[in-house]
């Protein structure tokens, strides 16, 4: 029998319940996959937690994966039997087998293995949108990123670098430092020693960044707004510590712009989806970005994969093996 990983109550991480399941059998436009690799993302705590409600119990989390197609429902046309694919955005991860429909997979290209694409497509695809339609970043943008060493940031600031951009990155401890350095960030920022704003100013000699990218949210609001110049745009794509607390639209002193960018909105259609992934897939196979996968855990230790996570005790993707 299959199993999958689900919650029955909003908890930590021992709400997490690997147990059997029955076998899915793909609907109209769906395909049946059997997955060999699972990524594990903030997002992912958050729908455990009840942060992101989930539309009922007991529910199956997760929303990246990779894996062969062996089954297809009816009117399937794009993909066949065999076929290697892989979704980032589709809840329903954590388990062996799955369906999900036909038009929110992406074929793999010969040199993206199953694991590095679950460890890098939702992560890999974040960036894309963020970097080159949230704000198009260039040779001219200086950007301030929030949790540099984390899975997007090793990404966003390897495909900045690509691009570049003046990356300024945040971290908590040296170790970590080490690690943005390695991956292309310009300069870093040990949050755990030194004020952000402060050191923003100085790198920028007072003028601020054009960007700021943040997933951390709580603690790093409303800071963040001060460390951009006039015009320049927020980025809040996440909420690591917590979800950023209501605020006036006074706060956006200096004709600042805000936005709260989500994935499905800009891959919406199958073909934003196809045009999204070709983009960091090229990246990835010529070698402008390096995937980091450090973290590897059994599909039943999803529980251990979630606290070492929490703790801010990982670096680049973790990845679910079933």
């Amino acid at each position: 029998m299959p199993h999958s990983v689900r919650v029955h109550t909003p908890g930590g991480p021992d709400a997490l319940v690997y147990e059997e399941m029955a076998m899915p059998v793909p609907g109209a436009g769906e395909v049946l996959l059997r997955q060999h690799a699972i990524g594990v993302n903030y997002i992912d705590i958050y729908h455990r937690t009840g942060l992101y409600k989930l539309p009922s119990f007991p529910a199956t989390i997760g929303s990246e994966g990779a894996g062969e197609v062996i089954g297809l429902g009816p009117g399937v046309e794009r993909l066949k039997v065999g076929d290697r694919v892989a979704y980032a955005g589709s809840i329903g991860a954590y388990a062996d087998v799955r369906v999900i429909p036909e038009g929110r997979l992406v074929k793999l290209p010969d040199g993206i293995d199953y694991e590095l694409a679950a460890a890098m497509l939702l992560r890999g695809m974040t960036v894309r949108c963020l970097l080159r339609q949230v704000y198009r970043v260039d040779g001219s943008t200086t950007m301030l990123f929030h949790a540099a060493a984390g899975g997007v940031g090793l990404i966003a600031c390897q495909w900045a670098r690509a691009l570049g951009a003046t990356i300024i990155g945040t971290v908590s401890s040296d170790e970590k430092a080490e690690v943005a350095r390695e991956n292309g960030c310009t300069h870093v920022i040990n949050t755990t020693r030194e004020d952000f704003v402060e050191r923003v100013r100085d790198l920028t000699a007072g003028k601020g960044c054009d960007v700021v990218y943040d997933s951390v949210g709580k603690d790093t609001f409303p800071k963040s707004l001060d460390c951009l110049r006039q015009k320049g745009l927020w980025a809040s794509f996440g909420n690591s510590s917590g979800p950023v607390p209501p605020f006036e639209l006074t706060a956006l002193k200096g004709s600042l712009f805000a936005t709260r960018p989500s994935i499905l909105a800009y891959t919406a259609t199958t073909q934003d989806l196809e045009e999204n992934a070709a983009d960091l897939f090229e990246m990835v196979l010529s070698k402008k970005i390096r995937i980091t996968t450090n973290h590897r855990y059994p599909l039943a230790q999803a529980a251990s994969a979630h606290r070492d996570l929490e703790a801010r005790r990982t670096t680049g993707s973790v990845i679910l093996v079933p």
